[in-house]
């Protein structure tokens, strides 16, 4: 059987990032695929530290990282996967910190230093990104978030081979916007985009899931 995992870079398990990859999963079932979510705040880990053991010539560990915590199984474990999706609110402009420590230990054992660009991933899978923020369309343009977006997608396709990205933009952040200081927001206009366009973003996450499955040679 088919087997996708996602990766949840929130600290929220029943936030706007949960529940799009999620959507994400339902899209990969319905194919027929076997679903895995996980939850990087749920593990003690640390991203790279430099070692080196993953270049050495001749090395044991060539290609692979040494560091024993709680990630390393997972990163067995994406080895054996048919598809991948990360998932990532934008904190300050880029992923979260455990988003981030995350890519550095899956992406830099892999990546051989060649003027084209190799990987040593032992084969090609569909991956992708779904990131979710607070800001809207024009700030996400005015603030250049587009560029990090571009750069992880391209060392994912040097390491897999293909890669996409969904943004979804102006999305509710509080349960109850009366219980914090945020004045700049519209509280109506926010709950009104929530209402009609997340489902959009849902079924976008939905079809993101079902075609990497589909698209997976047996």
């Amino acid at each position: 059987m088919k087997k996708i995992i996602a990766i949840n870079g929130s600290p929220r398990k029943n936030g706007n990032t949960a529940t799009l990859l999620n959507k994400a999963l339902e899209g990969a079932k319905e194919q027929g695929a076997e679903t895995e979510i996980i939850n990087l705040y749920d593990l003690n880990y640390k991203g790279c530290i430099s070692c080196f053991a993953c270049k050495r010539k001749g090395g044991k560990s060539y290609g692979k990282c040494i560091c024993a915590d709680e990630l390393l199984p997972i990163l067995q474990k994406i080895e054996q996967a048919d598809a991948l999706i990360l998932g990532s609110p934008i904190y300050l402009g880029i992923v979260t910190g455990e988003m981030r420590s995350f890519m550095e230990r899956l992406l830099y054992p892999y990546l051989v230093y060649e003027e084209k660009g190799s990987t040593l991933f032992p084969r090609k899978i569909p991956t992708g990104f779904i990131y979710t923020m607070n800001v809207n369309e024009e700030k996400v343009k005015e603030l250049g978030y587009e560029y990090n977006f571009k750069l992880n997608e391209r060392f994912m396709e040097i390491i897999s081979g293909s890669s996409e990205y969904l943004v979804v933009t102006d999305t509710y952040q509080f349960d109850d916007y009366s219980k914090y200081v945020a004045p700049k927001f519209n509280v109506t206009q926010k709950a009104q985009r929530r209402q009609s366009e997340f489902p959009n973003d849902c079924l976008k996450a939905f079809a993101m899931g079902a075609r990497f499955i589909k698209g997976v040679k047996e």
